[in-house]
Parts: C-alpha cells; structure tokens; sequence
C-alpha cells in the first residue's frame, strides 16, 4: 500500500489508500492484542511471554511470534533453537573446496521477525547485542552476517530465560 501511495497525485485517491494504511495497521494491533490475551489466559504461556518480554529488544509482537512459532522454545538445546529457526550456519563444503557459510531451512517467518527484531536491538536496545555487532563489524563482517549473528543471539537469549524460568539479567561489564 505505502508503495503504492508513492505514485498517487490525487488528493482524493491518497486519502482513500492513507485510510485503508490505518485501517490495516489498527486491525494488525488489534490481532496482536487480541493474541496477547489469548496467550494470558494460560497461567504456563503468560510466564513464558513475561520471560521473554524481560529480554531488550524483543518487544510483544516478536515474542508473540516467538512462542507461537516455536512451541519447542525452552526445551531444545540452542543449536536445535537456531536450526529451527534457519539461522544455523550450514557449511557449502566438498572435498577440499571451503564454500561460503549461509543459514537455510527452518521457519522463515519466525526468522524474519527475529531479523527484525535484531535491528534495532543491535543499535540501540540490547547492550550484548550492540557489543556483538560491533565487534562482527569490525572483524569484517558484512551488516547482514552481523544481524544474523544478533538474530542467532537473540533466539538463544528466549531459549536461555525459558528454560531457567529467570528474567533477563545485564551482566556486569568487565571494565
């Protein structure tokens, strides 16, 4: 729709497609706020969500997706999390040909949300995943490896929390 709007010169027209952008975008909130209370009706699935609410970064959409796209989240190890997921790096290897690493498989909607997710939690939100980024990025790493990587580190986060039953805890840095 917004693409859309971009070629549109007709005020008449425009507010049409600006009124069926904010209709949409209220009923996608409304079916978020409407899973949310779903998942709170479950004493078991509401500590789940506060669980992984407690991480930065992962707001109420993308752990609503996490729980649901994942049900396993908690009881797998962190690399069946990340093959799950498709954010495992699988090698291209044969022989002795070395082939690029790359992520496939998985669930792709649960690995979008979480690419998502790890944007602006890797510049902003979560000081772990800021310190990794930074560090992939100046080791060379592309922008897109780096956000995989933040992806990767923010499943293993939801797995982690989920299976200690603790919330989110900064460490300490060693400065």
């Amino acid at each position: 729709m917004k693409t859309r709007l971009e070629h549109i010169d007709r005020p008449a027209l425009r507010r049409l497609v600006l009124g069926d952008i904010a209709r949409l975008k209220a009923r996608r909130l409304a079916q978020i706020r409407y899973l949310a209370r779903q998942l709170r009706a479950h004493r078991d699935l509401a500590a789940r969500l506060d669980l992984v609410l407690s991480i930065p970064g992962i707001g109420e959409r993308a752990a609503l997706v996490l729980l649901i796209r994942m049900p396993e989240l908690g009881r797998v190890s962190r690399e069946e999390a990340a093959a799950l997921a498709g954010l495992a790096p699988f090698d291209n290897d044969s022989g002795q040909h070395k082939g690029q690493r790359r992520i496939a498989g998985g669930r792709a909607r649960l690995r979008r949300s979480l690419f998502a997710a790890a944007l602006p939690a890797a510049f902003r939100w979560n000081k772990a995943l800021i310190v990794l980024y930074t560090r992939l990025t100046a080791a060379g790493k592309a922008h897109n490896a780096a956000l995989i990587a933040c992806a990767r580190k923010l499943l293993i986060y939801a797995n982690t929390v989920i299976q200690r039953g603790t919330p989110w805890r900064e460490q300490a840095s060693a400065t």
